[in-house]
């Protein structure tokens, strides 16, 4: 590093999300803790359109940046004058994201070590209302004119690093910070913090390995590097069982966030890692099973989880433990309102114990008609199920930028995944082939479904090739 010099980012995009939107302007100072050594901003032109309440904040129109550079054009000029310095932003998780992901698109990894003023002033000047960049400027006095520019935020995120430097701690500060709070007391006694500094800051799986290099633990992230320096910073049980037997760390990069949390539960389930508690089941004993009865009501119910009643049942979701399939059925019973009597969660002839609570409408004493019942129930089954009922890939992220990775769910279960270029997503014969089959267990459908519901992706049905939706 030069004699630990900064360099001072900011940016301006087209939105908030680094995957969907694009940058405007970079503004850079290079910094040596006492003077400025240099200065740089440029325009650059999204390529894509820039909203108007973006332009009403910033003041940048399409019409500054139709003539301005795309960001392949600088992307040369950003590395080098960060390259060996310390990036620093106003939050700076925000700037940093946006410029890794334009260099994803170009197929560079750009991997800084990182100082974040909003964490460094609320440790240096503890207690202020708001940590805001506008807010701190007028707290202390610093000069920004032509806030939400990229140089103008950069210039007064400068002077603001000035102020937190000045403490007597400061070195200790920004060490603590850079470093994520590590330090080599922390680590275990063969590791080394340039191992920690080596990781990916990318989505996927690592492998905590003991010194026979087993595999001890298995995690995921969508920033691996991030998400270990963690782990050595956990003072609870956990944490110091990894910091006394971890040894090595290996991974596997994903891209999809999906991809991960699947690959991970499998893994788990895989090698037993003697740290890993969740996720460690291979055999589902009990299942939710459902019917119409001869009122017209649709019925859930548990039962032992056998071939047979695979054969002849609706079996809607499987679980390692009876406590696990009542606590889940309870759940959505409480959630949707529906009777306990019709659940089996609650035993009688007349109004089940919640009528009398008023979390269920009366199916049970004939208040509530069949019909409206069953648009909850209807409801709840899709909640509850982790068997689907149709065959679908699921498009998300992939490693790089023109990669996707596609996920299959056949004959009621998720199969496997691949990664496929771009241009080859539309084929979903030869997507579908290319899918090397995993071991699947049924939690692996709660992780797609609560995946999908949050995150949302692009669902093709396979026969037909259209688009689809879980619901």
């Amino acid at each position: 590093m030069k004699n630990k010099e900064y360099a001072i980012v900011d940016i301006e995009t087209t939105g908030g999300r680094a995957n969907r939107h694009r940058v405007t302007e970079v503004g850079i100072v290079i910094f040596d803790g006492e003077k400025v050594l240099e200065r740089w901003e440029s325009l650059i032109n999204p390529e894509m359109r820039i909203p108007a309440g973006i332009t009403e904040l910033t003041g940048i129109t399409m019409e500054m940046v139709a003539d301005a550079p795309k960001f392949h054009e600088v992307a040369r000029q950003i590395v080098e004058l960060t390259q060996d310095r310390i990036f620093v932003a106003h939050n700076s998780r925000f700037d940093y994201d946006f410029l890794r992901e334009e260099y994803r698109r170009l197929g560079y990894t750009f991997s800084r070590k990182q100082l974040c003023t909003v964490r460094l002033t609320r440790k240096t000047y503890p207690g202020l209302k708001s940590y805001s960049l506008g807010n701190l400027v007028r707290h202390f006095g610093i000069e920004l004119k032509n806030h939400h520019r990229a140089l103008a935020d950069a210039t007064a995120t400068t002077e603001l690093l000035k102020l937190c430097l000045v403490n007597a701690d400061s070195d200790k500060e920004v060490k603590a910070l850079v470093n994520r709070g590590i330090t080599e007391s922390k680590l275990p006694q063969n590791m080394k913090l340039s191992q920690i500094e080596n990781l990916p800051e990318e989505c996927g799986v690592y492998y905590f390995h003991n010194n026979a290099g087993q595999v001890i633990y298995v995690g995921k992230s969508k920033n691996i590097r991030s998400r270990v320096a963690q782990h050595f910073n956990d003072r609870t049980a956990k944490g110091k069982t990894i910091a006394r037997e971890v040894a090595d760390i290996t991974c596997e990069l994903t891209g999809s966030e999906l991809v991960a949390l699947l690959l991970e539960s499998e893994e788990i389930k895989r090698l037993q890692p003697s740290i890993n508690r969740a996720q460690r089941h291979t055999k589902f004993a009990y299942a939710i099973i459902s019917e119409i009865n001869d009122k017209g009501y649709r019925v859930f119910d548990i039962a032992r989880n056998t071939a047979q009643l695979r054969k002849e049942a609706d079996v809607i979701s499987e679980f390692p433990s009876l406590s696990r399939a009542k606590g889940r059925l309870n759940f959505v019973r409480k959630h949707l309102d529906l009777c306990g009597i019709y659940t089996k969660l609650s035993t009688g002839s007349s109004a089940c114990f919640y009528f009398h609570l008023k979390q269920c409408h009366g199916a049970c004493v004939e208040q509530e008609s069949p019909e409206d019942y069953n648009l909850r129930a209807a409801e709840a089954r899709l909640l509850l199920r982790n068997v689907f009922d149709f065959d679908f890939l699921l498009f998300d992220r992939g490693r790089t930028h023109d990669e996707e990775a596609a996920i299959l769910v056949r004959e009621g279960k998720y199969q496997g995944y691949t990664f496929i270029s771009k241009d080859e997503a539309n084929d979903v014969e030869s997507v579908v082939r290319s899918v090397k089959c995993s071991q699947t267990h049924p939690d692996t459908a709660r992780i797609i479904q609560r995946y999908v519901s949050e995150k949302g992706g692009r669902m093709v049905d396979i026969k037909t090739g259209r688009r689809m939706s879980l619901v």
